[in-house]
């Protein structure tokens, strides 16, 4: 602004704090329930209701082989569809706040204050709050009272005790006054949860209605629901493939919005470890919106109530004056410092939005491509031809795939709020005050100096446009055709040197195109940020490849379908031979005893053909046969082997046998 330009806006009355600015000093808090005390004693509780529930899983070995000691180690299922996932997403939700308060503190562990090897604390914490957490999901693993009972009793102690080290000390020193408490509520509320989840299944298992077999995956109807549903699909999508209408615009915007609403459906089911992931990104985008807050705004706030009059000397030093009375100068420069607050606030409001819109993205693209690799469309959801089977890589992408998601939504979100932060700077600063003050229309002045530039721009596009719409192009026969070939030419080659400054715009608006879509999709993992020919080099995306062939060979629903099948028809068979034998009745028991026989034999030889039949095409099993080992990998597709190209092997071994 120059210095003699008169001040025709009033800046609006955002007058400092008066006189004297107090910071609050907020003293040590030391609560009733000391952490120290309360850790050691919690874990002798855990180490305690471990040992009980290895006895009871002892107990439990010999009637079922599931359970015991394997199962008791093994706290959740991950590959199972068909369990509550309540337990594990809540218990996963407190350590990831644990996690988060392990990085931010000063003392990483209660049991020392040692601050001088906080890195060797952190270590430890990383492996010792895993350890602490792990009995609230071993309570609910053997499907046991006794285990509902304990459950009840550690969540009840865990919310307890932070509940009340809460309110004893809701104020601390950490970042912001309230930032602790804040941080807080998810894990309150995720241990709410598990206190009571555990009552109701006791309440559940006194009743009769709990469902006490911890391997019920195979037994469920799920997966023949999934594949009466499927079936149902392909039924229905032969009857309306005649219609060929195209859809209108308003159904294309219905359409456009659906894909970012994730709305459920009965015959499918999320893995675990998605619904894991969803609820830990919704955690850290809380944890993260709310870290971003308490370390910013509060700095902004004190130095905007911090502006006196000493402000004007130091911007005379920089040759700027805004106004020759300090009082304006003081309230000039204030309202600007509100206006960068302002602006820093929307831009973490606006990656909070972004990112919830993209994790309800993520959720339905989710479920098109398991259904999709469940189809058995390769093609279409990984772009090329890959085997759906279990490696080395794509175990440990589907071992990490939880903690990934949470570490790209964290990583994601600060530099989503970072450039929204410069973007509406700039917005604000050189577009909007300008128009509303009317000075300092430096960004305005430039582009209108340059006027004839844009000019010839414009005139550029609009002809080529024109030309190309009335002259270039004939249609004969209700197909088209280029015309006037010579002026074609022509305006080729005299366009040339204004489409190289067309040419460069595009670059810009090219790059700025690019940059903005790999910011926003910064969180997400089940997009590449590449193109489709190189993305196997985004870790991210690869890392989500992998874990769909882990989710997809190991818990395909049709696979399940058909096991569960077997398994019934085998308990059918079982039942069905221990027919009443009664001595005193030999004609009628040897009758019954022959139709028992025969049907028994027609299901056990059904069940042979059905075995073998799945273990011909099971794709782990080809490698280990003599005649698939001498096959070459072209015979091999997906893992399976290629019929097709096996003709002319299988004749050739055919002619050679006859000879």
């Amino acid at each position: 602004m120059d210095k003699d330009a008169p001040l025709d806006y009033e800046y609006p009355d955002l007058d400092p704090l008066p006189d004297k600015i107090e910071s609050e000093t907020i003293p040590p808090c030391d609560p009733t329930a000391d952490d120290m005390l309360y850790h050691i004693c919690i874990t002798a509780i855990s180490l305690v209701v471990m040992l009980i529930l290895a006895i009871l899983a002892r107990r439990t070995k010999a009637g079922n082989r599931q359970k015991g000691l394997p199962g008791l180690l093994s706290p959740v299922n991950f590959l199972d569809h068909t369990q509550h996932k309540g337990l594990a997403v809540a218990v996963f939700g407190v350590l990831l706040c644990k996690l988060w308060g392990l990085l931010i503190s000063p003392n990483p562990l209660p049991f020392t204050t040692d601050t001088n090897n906080k890195q060797n604390w952190v270590i430890l914490g990383v492996f010792y709050y895993p350890a602490l957490y792990y009995p609230l999901l071993a309570c609910g693993t053997l499907h046991n009272k006794v285990g509902y009972v304990l459950g009840s009793l550690l969540s009840w102690t865990h919310f307890g005790v932070l509940v009340w080290q809460k309110i004893d000390c809701p104020k601390t020193a950490l970042i912001h006054k309230y930032y602790s408490l804040f941080s807080s509520l998810p894990q309150i509320a995720c241990l709410a949860f598990l206190s009571f989840q555990y009552p109701l299944y006791l309440f559940k298992g006194l009743k009769g209605t709990e469902k006490t077999n911890a391997t019920e995956d195979l037994s469920s109807s799920y997966y023949r629901d999934y594949v009466k549903k499927m079936l149902n699909e392909k039924k229905s999508s032969k009857i309306g493939a005649s219609s060929t209408d195209k859809p209108k615009l308003p159904q294309k915007i219905v359409d456009a919005v659906k894909s970012y609403v994730y709305t459920p459906e009965d015959a499918f089911r999320f893995p675990l470890k998605l619904a894991i992931s969803a609820v830990v990104s919704i955690i850290t985008l809380f944890q993260m919106g709310l870290l971003l807050i308490s370390a910013v705004v509060p700095t902004l706030q004190t130095a905007r109530y911090g502006v006196d009059e000493d402000i004007a000397n130091v911007l005379a030093g920089f040759r700027i004056m805004l106004s020759p009375d300090r009082r304006e100068v003081v309230r000039i420069v204030v309202y600007y410092m509100w206006c960068v607050e302002v602006c820093y606030i929307s831009a973490m409001t606006l990656s909070c939005l972004v990112n919830l819109a993209m994790l309800m993205r993520s959720m339905v693209l989710h479920r098109s491509n398991l259904k999709g690799l469940y189809r058995g469309d390769i093609h279409n959801v990984y772009n090329c031809q890959r085997s759906i089977r279990a490696s080395r890589p794509a175990l440990v992408c589907w071992m990490g795939y939880t903690s990934f998601t949470a570490a790209h939504v964290c990583f994601g979100m600060i530099i989503q709020t970072l450039v929204f932060f410069l973007c509406l700077l700039v917005a604000v600063f050189l577009i909007i005050m300008p128009i509303l003050h009317g000075q300092n229309l430096i960004l305005f002045q430039i582009l209108l100096s340059m006027w004839p530039f844009w000019l010839m721009i414009l005139l550029a596009v609009l002809i080529q446009h024109v030309t190309a719409r009335f002259c270039f192009i004939k249609k004969t026969a209700g197909t088209r055709d280029l015309d006037n070939r010579g002026n074609l030419f022509l305006l080729t080659y005299l366009m040339f040197p204004v489409n190289v400054l067309i040419g460069v715009l595009l670059a810009v608006w090219r790059l700025i195109i690019s940059a903005l879509f790999n910011i926003i999709h910064m969180g997400r993992m089940d997009i590449s940020l590449l193109n489709r020919n190189v993305e196997a080099f985004d870790p991210a995306y690869r890392c989500y490849a992998h874990y769909l062939k882990i989710e997809v060979s190991q818990s395909h629903p049709v696979m399940k379908a058909f096991c569960g099948m077997l398994l019934q028809s085998v308990g059918q068979g079982n039942k069905a031979a221990q027919g009443p034998r009664d001595a005193e009745e030999g004609i009628q028991l040897v009758q019954q005893e022959k139709k028992v026989h025969k049907v028994s034999t027609a299901k056990r030889a059904r069940r042979h053909w059905q075995l073998l039949y799945t273990l011909v095409n099971n794709p782990s099993l080809v490698g280990t046969r003599k005649h698939f080992q001498r096959q070459t990998t072209e015979s091999f597709l997906n893992g399976s082997l290629n019929r097709s190209a096996n003709q002319g092997s299988k004749k050739e071994a055919e002619a050679s046998a006859s000879n």
